[in-house]
C-alpha cells in the first residue's frame, strides 16, 4: 500500500506541472531541466554564430508576426510575436537551459522556447489565458527533450516552484499599469477606422487587485520590485532579464514607465545593462493625424522599449 501511495503521490505532483494545479506543489519546486545540453564551451553566453552576434548587437530592432502568432484583440487585448522571445532566447540561452515568463498570457515565450529547444516555465495570474497557451502548446508538434510548465498563480510566487539559481532568462511582456483601464479611443487610428469592434470598450485583463493592469505606475512600480526581488535569488549569476514596456499617455502627460521600471528591477538587485528599441513602424497601418494642430504628440505605438538586465 505504502507503494501505491508514493506512485500516486508522484503521479499527482506531475499532474500538478502539467495542468497548474497549485495544491499538490505548495512545498515543493519543480523538478525541470536547466543544464545546457549543447556542446558550446562554458565561457559561451549563447550558440550563435559571430556573424548572428553582430546582427543582434543593433539597438533597434524589427519583429515580425506569423501564422503561429495571435493577433486577436478578443483573445487577449497585448499580444506581441513569437520573434521577440524568441530573439533573446537565443541570444542570452544555451540549447536545455531554462526560461521564465512571469506574466505569460498567451504562452508566446513558453511557444519560443519550445521551438528553440528550451525548458520554460509560465505564470499567470487568469486561467483563461493559462487554458489558452495550453492548448497553443500542444497545437506545437515540434519533437525534442524540453518541458514547457504553464501555472495559474500571482508571479509573486514565482519562489515556490523554482530552485534558486537555475532561471538562464526571464523574458516578459507585463501589463503596461493602467494603460488599458479606460475606454479605447483609438486616437492613433484614421478617423474613419477608429470605430471598431473595440471603440469605447475597456479591454482590461482582469478585476483581480493583484493583476499589474489595474495599478497606476507608482503602485505598479512597487508591484514590479516586489515580484523581481523573488525572481532574482532564481536567475544564475550574469543571467539576463529583459522586460517589454511601454510608456504612457495619460490625461495629456507623458508618464514614464519605463524609467520606473528601471529603478524598480535596480531597487532589488538587477543591473541594467541594456536598451533595445521595438521599431513597430512595419506594424502601424491607417494612423491618424494625432493631436493636430496645436498639440505635437508622437505617436507611442511606433515603438517600445526591450530593457535588458541582468544579475551581476
Amino acid at each position: 500500500m505504502k507503494g501505491i501511495k508514493i506512485k500516486n503521490l508522484i503521479s499527482k505532483f506531475k499532474m500538478a506541472t502539467k495542468l497548474g494545479d497549485n495544491s499538490a506543489m505548495k512545498e515543493k519546486t519543480l523538478n525541470i531541466g536547466y543544464k545546457r545540453t549543447c556542446s558550446c564551451s562554458e565561457k559561451r553566453i549563447n550558440c550563435l554564430t559571430g556573424k548572428e552576434w553582430v546582427k543582434d548587437q543593433v539597438a533597434i530592432q524589427e519583429f515580425y508576426y506569423t501564422k503561429d502568432d495571435i493577433r486577436d484583440k478578443n483573445i487577449h487585448p497585448a499580444t506581441f510575436p513569437i520573434a521577440l522571445p524568441a530573439k533573446f532566447i537565443e541570444m542570452f540561452t544555451h540549447k536545455g537551459e531554462l526560461v521564465l515568463d512571469p506574466f505569460v498570457g498567451t504562452g508566446t515565450t513558453l511557444v519560443a522556447a519550445r521551438q528553440a529547444g528550451r525548458n520554460a516555465i509560465g505564470f499567470d495570474l487568469k486561467k483563461e489565458y493559462i487554458d489558452f497557451a495550453r492548448k497553443r502548446l500542444n497545437q506545437t508538434t515540434l519533437f525534442n527533450h524540453t518541458e514547457q510548465i504553464l501555472i495559474q498563480d500571482d508571479a509573486i510566487n514565482v519562489s515556490k516552484y523554482i530552485r534558486p539559481e537555475t532561471v538562464s532568462l526571464c523574458v516578459t511582456s507585463p501589463p503596461y499599469a493602467n494603460m488599458l483601464n479606460k475606454p479605447r479611443l483609438n486616437k492613433s487610428m484614421r478617423a474613419d477606422l477608429r470605430k471598431n469592434e473595440h471603440y469605447l470598450k475597456i479591454q482590461q485583463y482582469s478585476n483581480n487587485p493583484r493583476d499589474l493592469g489595474t495599478m497606476e505606475v507608482p503602485e505598479y512600480a512597487r508591484a514590479m520590485s516586489d515580484i523581481y526581488k523573488e525572481i532574482f535569488p532564481l536567475m544564475k549569476q550574469k543571467g539576463h532579464c529583459v522586460v517589454n514596456v511601454n510608456d504612457l499617455w495619460w490625461e495629456n502627460h507623458r508618464i514614464l514607465t519605463h524609467v520606473y521600471l528601471i529603478a524598480a528591477l535596480e531597487k532589488v538587485g538587477f543591473e541594467l545593462r541594456n536598451i533595445l528599441i521595438w521599431d513597430k513602424r512595419n506594424l502601424v497601418n491607417h494612423v491618424g493625424i494625432f493631436g493636430y494642430p496645436s498639440n505635437y504628440i508622437t505617436l507611442g505605438s511606433t515603438f517600445e522599449y526591450l530593457l535588458d538586465f541582468w544579475k551581476p
